[in-house]
Formats: structure tokens, sequence, C-alpha cells
């Protein structure tokens, strides 16, 4: 199938329908794992345009008069297994949250590739309902994208604010010990 140009397109689209139905399932799980009430919405608000990059996909398949069927795709399965991991492992706060943004940045990007990729092959089919519909997905991809960083950054800056309140802490333990009394001195003591 894949030994023309239009087979390679097919193949491709298959690929990309199977994945954005494996992040379907995926996302609610991330939505539910995430602490912050703003990036579990923009999951809940990526997961209804990924039923729409679905819906899309499947007028590609008609613009090329095929049967809208996926083709599992391997990358995807491991991405979303990722994403589970920073749900399983993670603690919940903002550090998860951070886990569960680099999986779902992860799973952008890849998105964002393979959109690329197939958008040149309908050009170069001159199939341009398709490349317009996949442009469409891209656009949205990128966005995501662009969101989950201005997410990462206000979760790293939450993060880095509770750094400097336990820094800070420790210096006031370091003030108030008695004057000369080391941190030798107390272990000497102990023993």
């Amino acid at each position: 199938m894949t030994d023309t140009l239009n087979g390679l397109f097919e193949d491709e689209i298959r690929d990309l329908y199977d994945a954005e139905k494996q992040l379907v399932k995926a996302l609610p799980k991330m939505a539910k794992a995430a602490t912050s009430e703003e990036l579990r919405s923009g999951f809940e608000e990526h997961l209804e345009a990924t039923k729409g990059h679905v819906s899309r996909l499947e007028e590609v398949f008609q613009s090329i008069d095929a049967k809208p069927k996926g083709k599992t795709c391997e990358a995807m399965k491991g991405l979303v297994a990722e994403g589970q991991q920073a749900i399983e492992e993670g603690d919940e706060g903002d550090l998860r949250d951070i886990m569960l943004i680099g999986a779902a940045k992860r799973v952008e990007h890849y998105e964002m590739a393979a959109y690329q990729t197939v958008i040149k092959i309908a050009e170069a089919m001159g199939n341009e309902t398709a490349a317009e519909l996949l442009r469409q997905t891209l656009a949205e991809e990128e966005e995501t994208d662009q969101k989950l960083d201005m997410l990462c950054d206000e979760c790293l800056e939450a993060v880095g604010s509770m750094a400097e309140g336990e820094e800070m802490d420790e210096e006031i333990d370091e003030e108030s010990k008695p004057a000369g009394v080391s941190e030798t001195a107390k272990t000497r003591k102990a023993g």
C-alpha cells in the first residue's frame, strides 16, 4: 500500500487516526490526575478538540475515498504510557502537574511533526481539501503546546516559591541556633 504517494498518505492518516483515538481515551485520565484546576480544564478542552481532530481525519479519509480505519500508532502507545507513568509516580501537586505537562508536550510535538508531514504529502498530491483540514488541526496542536508552556511556567513558579520558602525556613532555623553551637557540636552531644 505504501508503494505510492497516495498509499503512503493513507497509511500516515491511519496512524494519526489511531493516535488521536488513543488520546481520546488518555486525556480524561490526565485531567483527573491534574492538581491545578487550570491544567485539568486545559486537558478537558483538549479532549474536545481531539474529538474534533478524529472527525476531521474522517473527512480526510473521505477526501481520498478511503474508509476511516486506524493502524496502531506505536509511538503514541509509548507516549500515553509515559503519561500514565507520570500519573502513577507523581505525588499530587505542582511537581506532578509538571510531569503531566511534560508528557502532554511530548504528545503535542509528536503530533505536530506527524501533521506537518501529512500536510506536505497532501499538498504534493494536490489534495487541498485534506491539506486544509490537516492545517486546522496542526494550528490547534500548536496552540495547545503554547498553553502547556504557560501552564508549565506557572507550575515552575509555584515550585520555585515553595523552594524559596523552604530555603528561608532553613535560614531561620540556622539563625535561631544559640551562638557558637555548630551542627558538629550538636551531633557530638547527641552521640
